[in-house]
């Protein structure tokens, strides 16, 4: 019988995660499909509950689910429960298991580009599940100084707060980040502005950028978000989120099936369907 799998979101028409693992099943002759399934807010409950009731393999989970999802689930991995979100659902004998890759995978393709990360000073726009889950993983890289970018205050608090790894942070408000972005080594863009088109804009100016910093952003579709145009017209290096997308799918399709795929290939069929 044909194993399901999903990715639930909204949005998650954008999604490039179907064409990837969908793929990948075909190259290692496993019987099943991918699917993409937009759930609302208000759905979720009832979704991961239908979602078990037909026995689906495993999933993916994203905005603006990763947080909200974790009471809903039978077991939830130590690092993912720590970060306090999850990205990856295995069903594991009918118990929906819930892990987070995001962080390791964006360490894994920031790693290929920007091997010195570690001496950087960082700062991370954004509070959300897919931040908590890079500023833990940083920081359980030895990266010591790492501060957080946000409009509710509390919320960056509570990662700074919340994270086992001993590491140096501070809380700003954008206008202070904006000040002080002239002092930072690399800056990581994670919320979804710029992803569509009913969130253009900039999370913050760019104006104070060094040219030696490295900016990364975690929008992968499309390649390139405004804010990565305006650093690289600053003179910074860039990446786009593609890296931490096809690490952060190759450790979950590793989860579900016990296979490392090869990431070369899920990297260049995404471009390829990007226009990259």
């Amino acid at each position: 019988m044909q194993k399901l799998f999903a990715v639930i979101g909204d949005p998650i028409a954008h999604s490039m995660s179907p064409l990837m693992h969908n793929d990948l099943f075909g190259v290692y002759g496993i019987n099943a499909h991918y699917h993409p399934l937009l759930v609302k807010k208000e759905s979720l409950q009832e979704a991961v509950a239908g979602l078990k009731a037909i026995g689906i393999s495993g999933f993916n989970v994203t905005v603006p689910h990763k947080e909200r999802i974790i009471p809903f689930l039978d077991y939830v991995d130590p690092l993912a429960g720590s970060i306090g979100a999850v990205n990856t659902v295995v069903n594991k004998e009918g118990k929906l298991h819930g892990y987070n890759t995001d962080g390791t995978g964006y360490v894994a393709g920031l790693q290929t580009v920007l091997p010195d990360f570690k001496n950087r000073r960082t700062l991370v726009i954004g509070a959300g599940g897919a931040a908590r889950g890079i500023y833990f993983a940083l920081a359980a890289a030895g990266l010591q100084h790492i501060d957080l970018c946000n409009r509710t205050a509390e919320k960056a608090e509570l990662i700074k707060n919340e994270c086992p790894y001993e590491v140096q942070t501070t809380v700003y408000s954008k206008d202070m980040a904006e000040k002080e972005l002239s002092q930072y080594g690399l800056i990581i863009q994670t919320t979804p502005i710029g992803m569509s088109a009913a969130s253009q804009g900039f999370p913050l100016s760019l104006q104070r950028l060094d040219s030696k910093t490295f900016v990364s952003d975690i929008i992968y579709n499309p390649l390139y978000s405004p804010f990565l145009l305006q650093a690289q017209k600053a003179g910074a290096e860039i990446q786009n989120g593609l890296p931490m997308f096809v690490y952060q799918g190759a450790l979950a399709f590793e989860l579900w099936t016990g296979i490392k795929p090869d990431t070369n290939r899920m990297k260049k069929l995404v471009l390829s369907h990007l226009g990259g």
